[in-house]
């Protein structure tokens, strides 16, 4: 099972993987993702947060997950994967293959500190990122 939030206006994917992923979950995603880009350029962030991840129910979820990967790669900027799985490294370098996006490990203390990351915006010119926080999030979830 996968729970799955956007904040607004940030343009950050909250991702919550709590048991192993079904098609279901990157269908469900997949609609939310979709509906979110149809109104904005890419997701700014993308926080994949969990103690331990959890793998896949079937050999077509794993498809299901590489698909929504290949699907929407160009319009990610960011990803933080928050985790003190074991398999984080490998993870990060997997995702590496699939998507553009710049790629981060942070400990699974550390939400706080990947979700500033991802908030912070790029300065194009000279490649430096700079740190601003907002408050009073807008948070959508599937119903």
């Amino acid at each position: 099972m996968l729970e799955y939030s956007i904040l607004k206006p940030e343009g950050i994917l909250l991702l919550t993987p709590t048991a192993p992923l079904s098609r279901a979950d990157f269908a469900g995603l997949g609609a939310l993702v979709d509906g979110y880009l149809a109104n904005h350029t890419s997701l700014h962030g993308v926080l994949v947060h969990s103690e331990s991840f959890p793998g896949w129910d079937s050999f077509a979820s794993f498809t299901a997950h590489v698909r929504f990967l290949r699907d929407h790669e160009r319009k990610l900027d960011r990803v933080a994967i928050v985790t003190d799985s074991p398999i984080a490294g490998a993870a990060e370098a997997l995702a590496q293959l699939f998507i553009s996006a710049d790629i981060r490990h942070f400990a699974f203390v550390d939400y706080k500190s990947a979700l500033a990351w991802l908030k912070a915006p790029r300065d194009h010119q000279d490649g430096h990122e700079h740190d601003v926080s907002r408050a009073g999030h807008t948070t959508i979830s599937p119903k």
